[in-house]
């Protein structure tokens, strides 16, 4: 696989905690990096496409009144919670 070098600047505690987990688990400092930022670009990824399916629902017309949802939730202490709004 072919890599890219990319330089940031990061805060002097974080990059502490860093080389403190790649002594803790005896790994490179590059290899902690890389599986922190592929964590996060896979949940970003995983944000922006529930985000579209959320778009395309509003889109499509299938949303739940807010009114609906808010009687639901301050139903949901007392003794006859209301179903969920649908």
């Amino acid at each position: 696989m072919d890599t890219k070098v990319v330089t940031a600047h990061i805060p002097l505690p974080l990059a502490e905690k860093v080389d403190q987990l790649a002594a803790r688990l005896e790994r490179p400092r590059g290899w902690i990096v890389k599986q922190a930022l592929s964590a996060w670009v896979d949940l970003e990824e995983e944000y922006h496409k529930l985000t579209l399916e959320a778009l395309a629902d509003v889109d499509a017309g299938r949303v739940i009144d807010h009114q609906a949802v808010q009687a639901w939730a301050d139903s949901l202490g007392t003794e006859k919670p209301l179903p969920l709004p649908r």
